[in-house]
């Protein structure tokens, strides 16, 4: 009977990783895979950021039928120039670079006194495991725009200037999660309304201490262009109709439902490019 042969064990057999193979050999290792829920929150957490900092009001989340997710926010946008050491556009090391960004030094002089996510590495995570992802950074009076595919760069760093209307600060960010790196590519949209009122509701307790109020009131706008969206069961809430946008009527904030900052969620029925 012939004998197995024994597998090799050298110098020649251990690999060393680099950019973000990691995350594509082991994705369990730095996020869920039961859905991509958590690599998009990973994105909504820098929105977050900038609100907890004081640079930004409104997050806005969009479910597009392709499956992609977009987060706008109108924060200080993500500075796009080269870094003064790697000589590699900011851009490219904050979204395709583990363990890059502003969060790291909490001292004087730093990009964020307080800030969540996993700190340089989650959305690099998140790029990593979607096939395709958009960046555009509204900042100094500039667009600058990249495209990544599978967390490599797809489309080098653009600049243009704004157009009339649009806005002049803030990040926007879409991403198209891939579903092999998932047990399933559904988005659970009630635990994504759960994460944004409870981003909204920390953001807020914050901004309120900063500011020293003992009241404050509110008013979130929430779009239901999407059936699967649910709908409040806060009593001190109004029934909300069943039409494309709904306004709530304003509440105390100390309800805990309806929180500020304004954070919006919908779902686009047509594909959008």
């Amino acid at each position: 009977m012939p004998t197995k042969p024994v597998p090799e064990y050298s110098e020649s057999t251990i690999r060393i990783l680099k950019g973000l193979e990691p995350v594509k050999q082991r994705p369990g290792m730095y996020t869920r895979t039961d859905n991509p829920l958590h690599v998009i929150q990973e994105v909504i957490d820098n929105a977050a950021d900038e609100a907890l900092a004081g640079f930004g009001k409104k997050i806005r989340v969009t479910l597009h039928a392709d499956g992609s997710v977009s987060v706008e926010d109108d924060g200080r946008g993500i500075p796009h120039g080269l870094h003064p050491e790697e000589n590699v556009p900011v851009l490219e090391l904050v979204f395709a670079r583990l363990h890059a960004g502003g969060k790291f030094d909490k001292g004087a002089g730093g990009a964020y006194s307080f800030s969540g996510g996993l700190h340089g590495v989650g959305v690099s995570v998140t790029n990593a495991l979607a096939t395709r992802m958009q960046v555009q950074s509204f900042r100094d009076g500039a667009v600058a725009s990249m495209e990544f595919a599978g967390g490599d760069v797809a489309q080098a760093l653009a600049l243009r200037e704004p157009q009339e209307g649009e806005r002049r600060r803030g990040t926007t960010v879409r991403v198209w999660p891939d579903a092999r790196y998932f047990e399933s590519p559904q988005i659970p949209v009630a635990e994504l309304v759960h994460v944004l009122r409870s981003k909204a509701v920390l953001t807020r307790r914050r901004k309120r201490r900063r500011a020293g109020s003992t009241r404050a009131a509110c008013a979130t706008t929430w779009s239901r262009a999407c059936p699967r969206m649910p709908s409040c069961r806060c009593s001190r809430a109004r029934a909300m109709p069943r039409r494309t946008t709904t306004t709530l009527p304003r509440a105390r904030a100390r309800s805990g439902c309806w929180p500020s900052p304004k954070t919006a969620i919908r779902c686009a029925r047509a594909t959008s490019t």
